[in-house]
């Protein structure tokens, strides 16, 4: 049985015996899926591939649903943990960015639900700037007084509060939409919603939102 790191950069596996590898593989040229495709008949060096491409994006997300760096590349970790795992039964049936993020949904929902009675408040931040684009999609004004600043972070805690009081699958989905650009479709992938039904779940989402935050308006 082989054993498997992580590390920041990329993939590192060692077992008993040679792993398979490809060699000559012109990566660029395939798809997400056909790369997982091959790491399920053990060609781990498209693992590195992966991981080189989404392990930003998915510590962000965690970061979205834990507000903890730490936590984030812990949980982020355990995601192509889970991955790699189930590599043997990856069916390219869906995007593999579909896949990807169902698994890191769930872990980050369970996540959340383990450790709820921990938190005193969980801090999810709709309003606060990116981290490497240090703009914020709500707040325009970028040198706000006094006053403006004491406003914002009230309303920066309404919304940490009412988002992290949604429902599970309004959270994630709200998540999803508004930091990693998800469209309807991939986010009902993710969730196993139809289209449609993902358009329900975050109109209901948002609608509660608004109605929570209407003070803030």
């Amino acid at each position: 049985m082989g054993t498997v790191a992580i590390a920041q950069n990329g993939f590192q596996e060692t077992q008993q015996g040679a792993s398979t590898y490809t060699p000559g593989v012109e990566w660029s040229q395939l798809s997400d899926a056909e790369i997982m495709l091959r790491v399920r008949e053990g060609d781990d060096s498209g693992f590195s591939i992966l991981i080189e491409k989404y392990r930003k994006q998915i510590v962000h997300f965690m970061f979205r649903m834990s507000r903890n760096q730490a936590v984030a590349e812990e949980l982020a970790q355990e995601v192509f943990l889970r991955v790699y795992r189930s590599r043997q039964t990856y069916r390219a049936e869906a995007k593999f960015s579909t896949w990807l993020y169902r698994i890191a949904t769930n872990l980050g929902v369970n996540h959340a639900r383990d450790t709820k009675y921990e938190r005193t408040a969980q801090n999810v931040y709709l309003d606060q700037p990116d981290p490497e684009t240090g703009t914020s999609p709500d707040v325009a004004d970028s040198t706000p007084s006094v006053e403006q600043e004491l406003v914002r972070e009230e309303r920066m805690n309404a919304i940490r509060k009412h988002v992290m009081a949604l429902p599970e699958r309004q959270r994630s989905a709200v998540l999803m939409h508004k930091y990693q650009e998800m469209d309807y479709k991939e986010i009902g992938e993710v969730l196993k919603l139809s289209e449609s039904a993902t358009k329900s779940l975050l109109f209901r989402a948002y609608q509660t939102l608004r109605e929570n935050l209407k003070d803030f308006a």
